[in-house]
């Protein structure tokens, strides 16, 4: 099977894309996978990293208000198409893949022009511009959430399939993680992680609820502050505490975080789709701190889906701080019954198979167009 695969500017968008392609290598060991995106999103340097092939296009999103600068996207829009066009007629892929964000939109349209069979991937509870824009073209719209097949009345297929990042992260190592923590196997661990670039609010409130890790003492808390906040966070903490708590790791990045997932107990962090694939997938428990600064405030969306199911508790960024963030970690990892309630509820929720079902429905696409 050839497949190309497109998705960009932040991990949500390319652990998925790149979870697929594992899986189609894995079923089909002479799969060939080609990647294209943009120089400008995290994909130039993550897929490249995968030994997967990387092509570029130029495209920009559009502004949700009228602007000089759509017009500049039209054409770049237009642009793009036929790049992309070069691109898949050299290639010749059996199907094209998008799994969000707006370099998606070219490629994946393109392929349809071509006559290729295209599958489009909604990682969010709200769908993003492009994917609602795709939905009419594309001959699979496969979601992460089921609540979200109101939003594309006008595709041909819908399919739930869940976030193939759930099928990476449900393969991982619960030895190797603690081997990577350099702590004993079975420590509880509590995670807190601001996403792949850290987050200013969360890191805030690490630096706050520092000086009470003592009261868990029998807990070990890993700190993932993003490699720019990282020299920032770590001073301001040893300033809130010295010496530093023996039960507290200050890390910039987890490079192999599915292995790290799997021992731990609960993650303090922000509710994009990938992450939450990851949590449900191993049922671990969370508190979700949605980021404000997203498109339809999709990550709190994402987060309410997990609350709902008793998986997750939620904080507002605007009600943040050390305290109140300690004392529900605090009453989650000294309640035996309600961490197994909301393991329990994660775990309702995984789609572990995620992957597979996606690779089935692009074998039936490919065979159904030849």
């Amino acid at each position: 099977m050839r497949v190309v695969l497109s998705g960009g500017g932040t991990g949500g968008h390319i652990y998925p894309a790149v979870a697929i392609a594992r899986q189609c290598q894995a079923e089909h060991p002479d799969t060939k996978i080609l990647y294209i995106g943009t120089t400008k999103g995290l994909e130039s340097t993550l897929v490249p990293k995968e030994n997967i092939p990387f092509e570029s296009i130029e495209i920009t999103g559009f502004r949700r208000k009228l602007s000089l600068d759509n017009v500049r996207t039209v054409l770049r829009f237009i642009q793009g198409v036929n790049r992309s066009k070069k691109l898949l007629q050299q290639f010749k892929p059996d199907v094209v893949i998008g799994t969000g964000g707006y370099v998606c939109g070219p490629v994946v349209y393109a392929a349809s022009k071509l006559g290729i069979p295209t599958l489009i991937h909604e990682q969010n509870a709200i769908p993003g511009l492009t994917n609602k824009f795709l939905s009419r073209y594309t001959d699979t719209v496969a979601l992460s959430f089921p609540e979200s097949k109101e939003h594309f009345g006008k595709g041909k297929h819908v399919l739930y399939t869940g976030n193939p990042r759930a099928t990476a992260v449900f393969k991982a190592n619960r030895r190797k993680g603690y081997d990577v923590l350099g702590i004993p196997e079975g420590r509880r661990v509590v995670m807190v992680v601001g996403g792949s670039r850290g987050a200013r609010a969360i890191n805030d409130a690490m630096v706050q609820m520092a000086p009470a890790l003592a009261h868990l003492s029998d807990v070990h808390f890993v700190y993932v502050t993003g490699e720019s906040y990282y020299a920032s966070t770590k001073e301001r903490i040893e300033q809130a505490v010295n010496p530093m708590p023996m039960n507290l790791q200050v890390l910039p990045y987890i490079h192999n975080m599915p292995d790290v997932l799997a021992a731990t107990s609960l993650v303090i962090g922000r509710s994009g789709a990938s992450s939450l694939a990851e949590l449900t997938a191993l049922g671990i428990p969370s508190i979700l701190i949605p980021s404000p600064n997203v498109t339809n405030n999709h990550q709190e969306a994402n987060a309410r889906s997990l609350e709902r199911a008793n998986a997750a508790e939620v904080i507002l960024e605007k009600d943040l701080d050390g305290e109140r963030l300690f004392a529900r970690v605090e009453a989650i990892m000294r309640d035996k019954i309600r961490f197994e309630q909301m393991s329990e509820g994660a775990r309702s929720l995984g789609q572990p198979d995620s992957a597979e079902i996606i690779v089935r429905e692009l074998q039936r696409l490919s065979k159904n167009n030849k």
